[in-house]
């Protein structure tokens, strides 16, 4: 097993840092071409063009487009193949995500100013659509991380889209969706359900706005319908930074580090140390654990790929380059308070060793959808705030308007902006 090690000694660190850093973004041409061509495409034929590829990408099964919804029966089935402790475990989740979405609320607020009111009104979005990845894995996690603030927003209507093949296959994510109150469920993937959701069809409401991970056609999708509906990000690689020093466990560290090399790839596992013996003392953990795990191969090129180990001589240095990396996930193993005032970019940071990054996935509270690929530099883990928009509310006092017709007549007419200048002065003395 290799993984690159660099130290900030050497004096072509930062360049090195930023060439692993790096992902290579060839341009997709022959995707963006086809997922162009799908959209174009249901925008113009709606549910005779959905079909046509839903029978081909989706579930040849399905014989029209009444039968992409999940059913009462189907919902039942999926309750009865879902063991007890599965769907147990499933409601403690949900409980710990909403009882942190509660605390995200904003409410309408307002202000006197003289004798008017200035304030904001805040109201949920409509209606949203939920894409939750299928194929042969079921990802009851997905469901309860973007639908779950949303309900909590007070979104009136959530849709997901799923490319169901079969309900035994999807089960847990079928019931997750139950439980969070999902108002319907669909039996499709792809670029065409995002278009689906975009733009509506007979069958299929059009929404607001679409969230929710996918591969390189429904990113792609969803990257092309933005204007028409809102959307959250366009997810990159998963991606870990591990902040340790030589007390902590190197086999707790390997096996975070695995918990995201696992994913893909391109996934990228980093650790930070100032002690080089711990950095040793991981790589022997992994070297020794990697044989056990499921999805070794998959690891193994994760870490050769995009891996990295980084030696550093101050608490300093390392926050300066956590900062610059601005990881999706970052656990700090030891809880240092100081330490943590110095870390400005980062998507979920967890502190202490009994705080692992898989708590995050699935029930810690917090939501896991996150910023990738150095995004945490400007924005947010998904959240009920994402589903919430903000009026201006504007209620100007007779008196204060003469005020304002002053100001605001002569900043029109220095922009030339005569009607303006004149519907500012007629509210005048």
């Amino acid at each position: 097993m290799k993984i690159l090690n660099l130290d900030t000694k050497k004096k072509d660190f930062s360049k090195l840092l930023q060439d692993r850093l790096n992902i290579r973004d060839d341009i997709n041409h022959k995707a963006e071409n086809f997922v162009r061509k799908v959209i174009a495409d249901i925008k113009k034929n709606k549910d005779k063009s959905l079909m046509k590829y839903v029978s081909q990408y989706d579930s040849k099964n399905i014989s029209n487009t009444k039968k992409l919804l999940v059913t009462k029966n189907e919902i039942k089935q999926a309750y009865k193949i879902t063991s007890s402790d599965q769907v147990s475990n499933l409601k403690k989740a949900i409980n710990r995500i909403r009882k942190f979405a509660k605390k995200q609320l904003h409410k309408s607020w307002s202000y006197k100013d003289k004798s008017s009111t200035l304030g904001e009104k805040v109201t949920a979005i409509d209606s949203v659509g939920v894409y939750v990845p299928g194929g042969k894995a079921s990802y009851p996690s997905t469901v309860m991380m973007n639908v779950i603030p949303a309900k909590v927003a007070g979104v009136r209507k959530i849709y997901m889209s799923c490319p169901i093949d079969d309900i035994k296959n999807h089960s847990l994510a079928i019931v997750a969706a139950d439980l969070c109150k999902v108002d319907s469920i669909f039996k499709m993937g792809g670029a065409h359900s995002i278009a689906a959701l975009a733009y509506g069809t007979p069958t299929i409401p059009k929404v607001d706005k679409i969230v929710g991970p996918g591969n390189l056609f429904v990113s792609t999708a969803k990257k092309f319908v933005f204007g028409d509906v809102g959307i959250d990000n366009i997810a990159g690689p998963s991606e870990i930074v591990i902040v340790a020093d030589k007390k902590n466990n190197p086999d707790m560290i390997a096996i975070d580090l695995f918990s995201q090399a696992e994913h893909d790839e391109l996934a990228q596992p980093i650790l930070i140390s100032k002690s080089h013996l711990l950095i040793e003392s991981v790589f022997n953990s992994m070297k020794k654990l990697l044989p056990r795990m499921s999805r070794k191969k998959i690891i193994m090129e994760s870490i050769k790929n995009r891996g990295l180990f980084i030696k550093t001589n101050s608490d300093s240095e390392t926050a300066n380059i956590v900062n610059t990396i601005a990881p999706e996930h970052l656990e700090l193993m030891y809880h240092d308070k100081k330490f943590l005032k110095q870390i400005r970019n980062a998507g979920a940071i967890f502190l202490g060793e009994n705080s692992p990054e898989v708590f995050g996935d699935y029930c810690a509270g917090p939501n896991h959808v996150l910023p990738t690929s150095g995004s945490a530099r400007f924005s947010s883990p998904l959240g009920v705030y994402d589903f919430l928009k903000r009026s201006s509310v504007i209620n100007i006092s007779k008196k204060d308007a003469n005020v304002l017709s002053k100001i605001s007549s002569v900043l029109a007419d220095a922009e030339g902006l005569q009607a303006h200048s004149l519907s500012a002065k007629i509210r005048g003395k």
